[in-house]
């Protein structure tokens, strides 16, 4: 299986635009490049997605066991020949001390030959150090290769190669001139996602063939190539369960609005029983016919006015969820929900069923994994659950939900984190669960299936909601 892993020396090296321009130039060869992307991420996965034409999936050390993360590897990474994993922060970089979370520790965990990225502005004879500490600080990292980027010019890149095969036995593999129309554009949570911008595919190629013009592509795949052999795993530990019932129909709020979801988690649902229904808050004027919705998260606030102008299907939602459908609403979805949100000087109105109001701020309120323990308001339960159940999540959101209305209802308690108010989050209204936390659908913790289950059980239940759907048909 031929597979490594695209780290760097420090965040903000450039990896992600090169895993980007890697996987567009070697799918442009012809080749399957299934990716990978460490650690909790919806953006990124976007960019490569587009990259490579296959849905690029998350390998997270706070969410997935060891097994679970080898067999997850090894079942996309099946007819693909080559995966390539983007790794997080730097490649030592990591929440412990011991580094069990770094982009090394999952190195070493898939044994992926590591491609450094050095952000090489400025630098020359200091290059060298920098290798050489990054090899003996872990000896069983297996450094197969530089990938120099941001040079100056020409001379830059001579004079740095010279530094490396001079001192270290490290090969370089790229070196890439600066160029400001490479970047792509940032905002609060990190880069533009690659569903609001119509020209993605344009940069994405333009991306691809840079790096095809200054990587050496060929020595990048016999790095590749020479990753030893996995062991066997049980591919059993991530197949998602079958469904145990009937279809559903569930609404999916996907439009540039909102667009984080995890590629798993919607196979999760459609293997649990669910009819995904594209549903777009944007432009559709109306709920189609399902029996419940999912609104994930995104930037809703970049869309307010767009958002506010849809009158009747905002309506329609909140008809449908003060009716009784089943919904569930994560970060992005739950500011839609609100009633307004407020940024950058101006309120908009939302769909008004959660009794709060949603404020952007300019740092982040909650940010990073969290640990949530389920309360008994959680709509659907784990039926074999024991006592007070702990799982974990992440979040990321600049904003904070204010004038609540009193006794609000949560379904969890905020173990670490922050959630909406630093002790609750998953406020619960009717048939809605929505969190500022994201969920992910893993061994131990399949909520989609559970939330299929309870879509599928208040179907059985006669309510409004369904009458209205079955009128449009």
């Amino acid at each position: 299986m031929a597979r490594l892993l695209i780290s760097a020396a420090h965040k903000s090296s450039g990896k992600t635009t090169l895993s980007i321009g890697l996987c567009a130039a070697l799918t442009a060869r012809g080749l399957a490049v299934q990716p990978f992307k460490k650690g909790p991420d919806y953006i990124d996965p976007m960019w490569l997605s587009a990259a490579s034409g296959r849905a690029c999936r998350n390998l997270d050390f706070y969410l997935m066991g060891h097994d679970e993360m080898r067999a997850f590897f090894a079942r996309h990474s099946a007819g693909a020949d080559v995966s390539l994993v983007e790794g997080n922060k730097g490649l030592y970089d990591g929440l412990d001390l011991d580094g069990s979370n770094s982009n090394a520790a999952l190195a070493k965990l898939l044994q992926l030959p590591v491609v450094l990225v050095i952000d090489a502005r400025g630098m020359t004879r200091g290059i060298a150090p920098l290798i050489l500490g990054y090899q003996a600080f872990d000896r069983d990292i297996d450094i197969a290769g530089v990938i120099l980027n941001n040079l100056g010019g020409a001379r830059h890149e001579a004079k740095l190669r010279a530094v490396i095969e001079h001192y270290t036995d490290v090969p370089v593999l790229g070196a890439v001139h600066h160029d400001p129309a490479l970047q792509i554009k940032e905002r609060h949570l990190g880069l533009m996602p690659s569903n609001e911008s119509d020209a993605a595919a344009r940069q994405v190629a333009a991306i691809g063939k840079r790096v095809a013009a200054e990587v050496d592509l060929d020595a990048l795949l016999r790095v590749a190539a020479a990753a030893p052999p996995l062991p066997a795993v049980a591919a059993a530990l991530v197949q998602p369960l079958a469904a145990k019932g009937p279809k559903v129909r569930i609404g999916l709020a996907r439009d540039r609005a909102f667009g984080f979801y995890y590629a798993d988690d919607l196979e999760a649902l459609e293997a649990a029983g669910a009819e995904l229904v594209p549903l777009d808050t944007l432009r559709d004027a109306h709920l189609p016919d399902v029996d419940g919705l999912f609104i994930g998260g995104g930037f809703p606030e970049l869309f307010t006015a767009e958002l506010e102008a849809n009158a009747s299907l905002r309506g329609e939602i909140r008809s449908a969820i003060e009716n009784g459908m089943p919904a569930y609403a994560e970060c992005g979805g739950l500011m839609y929900l609100s009633r307004s949100i407020a940024w950058q000087g101006t309120t908009r109105e939302m769909v008004g069923v959660i009794p709060g109001d949603v404020v952007m701020h300019d740092r982040p309120v909650g940010r990073g994994y969290v640990r949530l323990q389920e309360t008994d308001q959680l709509p659907w339960p784990d039926p074999d659950a024991v006592g007070a159940r702990e799982i974990g999540a992440h979040e990321f959101h600049y904003s904070s939900l204010e004038n609540l209305a009193p006794g609000t209802t949560y379904a969890y308690r905020v173990m670490r984190g922050h959630g909406v108010d630093g002790k609750h989050d998953g406020i619960v209204y009717k048939n809605l669960l929505a969190s500022y936390c994201h969920l992910r659908s893993v061994q131990g913790h399949n909520w989609a299936a559970r939330f299929v289950a309870w879509v599928r059980k208040m179907r059985r239940e006669p309510h409004n909601f369904q009458a209205a759907g079955a009128a449009r048909r």
